[in-house]
């Protein structure tokens, strides 16, 4: 661990990373939405 190891002090200052230790939380894509809605369903049983 040193100057290659971007958790310790002496790493971040190597490497001029200002203490962001890791990368960051990945955005999700925003859900796709349906153009037309589901026909209803049908209430009952089988038979």
């Amino acid at each position: 661990m040193g100057k290659g190891d971007l958790r310790t002090r002496r790493g971040k200052i190597y490497n001029g990373s200002h203490g962001k230790k890791l990368p960051g939380r990945v955005k999700k894509a925003a859900p796709v939405t349906r153009t037309q809605a589901a026909p209803p369903a049908r209430g009952g049983r089988a038979r």
